[in-house]
């Protein structure tokens, strides 16, 4: 069985790395064909691993009919040329694009909703235009496969699709090694992973973390188009020699298994794939509680869960963690536990596979 995968941006974000863990972990017999509208971290992986990368020139943000209509015709060009038995898209454009040319190449099809394009935080154009486009396009047919619960609620809610047209897949991840000691370093290391973008509102995390007493550092590990603002807000907060912009990196089990805790302040999520790969390594968790992020962490247990935008609420949340090495030795041991009971990417696979056999009958 051939599977194409089309996703929009080929930059190092969590749904490329999805992307990439799917295809790097299928099972013999499924053969993977990734396709993006750029070039960049997605491709070099796919070449790494050996899978083949196809460019789809016109599918780019931002929204533009001429281009738009171009990549339709791209990837329905592609399909007819790949001839695969399933097309599973990731992201909201080449979904939308995607499930259209699929079904007018007669091609069955598979999308994944990390996040809706009508979620809290999107551009309102975007969600005036997301519902009625999503509920369009999901009336041609496939399987939608979305990451969380919340998700799944927001689709019903907003009538998408029925609900046995949906089905929940938490994200997996392949396991590693590099397991981390939390509460053992000092300076006590904070950590964070994400793009940076308004999404992940790094602001907030900074505000935040201008407040905090005790010797800790914090490393934001990811690039992005906020960048020189947030060193800017750096600076103006006299957090320098503190706060460190490690950039996009290539090695982030590495630097995770060398953290004590992680820190997510997004203002929307699906179920982030750097919240599995922090509990992975062993840390404990602190994020705001949005989309599916109450489904990997549990509040008090596991970590702590703080209302997004709230600089004080998560101030007081780190602060705990800083001054208890042994309460973020005991929050990562459960954090771990969770991830080897329910966030392996074994389980995924399986799920996923299942969803491609059914609309592929």
């Amino acid at each position: 069985m051939k599977v194409l995968f089309v996703i929009t941006r080929a930059d190092h974000g969590g749904a490329q790395v999805a992307v990439l863990d799917l295809v790097g972990h299928l099972p013999e017999g499924i053969h993977p064909v990734v396709a993006a509208g750029e070039r960049g971290f997605l491709e070099d992986e796919c070449v790494k691993m050996g899978v083949p990368f196809r460019l789809v020139p016109h599918l780019v943000q931002p929204m533009s009919p001429k281009n738009d209509l171009l990549a339709l015709l791209e990837v329905w060009r592609l399909i007819r040329s790949e001839k695969p038995a399933v097309v599973h898209s990731h992201t909201s454009k080449a979904g939308l694009l995607a499930r259209v040319a699929a079904w007018a190449a007669k091609t069955p099809s598979v999308f994944t909703a990390h996040t809706w394009s009508f979620d809290e935080g999107v551009p309102r154009l975007r969600q005036i235009l997301g519902i009625p486009l999503e509920r369009l396009v999901s009336r041609l047919g496939g399987k939608i496969i979305t990451v969380s619960d919340a998700n799944t609620e927001k689709a019903l809610k907003r009538r998408i699709a029925p609900a046995d047209r949906i089905v929940r897949i938490w994200n997996g991840a392949p396991d590693t090694v590099q397991l981390a000691s939390p509460g053992t370093h000092t300076p006590m290391v904070m950590i964070s992973v994400a793009r940076m973008v308004q999404q992940k509102d790094f602001s907030t995390l900074l505000k935040a973390a201008a407040g905090l007493t005790g010797d800790w550092q914090l490393w934001l590990i990811g690039d992005g188009p906020n960048r020189a603002q947030l060193e800017a807000q750096t600076i103006e907060l006299g957090l320098t020699g503190r706060v460190h912009f490690l950039g996009a990196r290539r090695d982030v089990p590495e630097l995770l298994a060398k953290a004590d805790l992680f820190v997510l302040a997004s203002r929307w999520e699906g179920l982030p794939i750097s919240i599995n790969e922090a509990m992975r390594a062993g840390l404990p968790v602190v994020a705001s509680n949005v989309g599916g992020v109450s489904e990997q962490v549990t509040d008090g247990v596991s970590g702590f869960l703080t209302p997004a935008t709230d600089v004080e609420s998560l101030r007081g949340k780190l602060q705990t963690l800083i001054d208890s090495p042994e309460l973020t030795k005991r929050m990562g041991a459960a954090g771990r536990k969770r991830f080897e009971d329910d966030f392996r990417i074994e389980s995924a696979i399986a799920r996923t596979v299942e969803v491609y056999q059914s609309v592929s009958r």
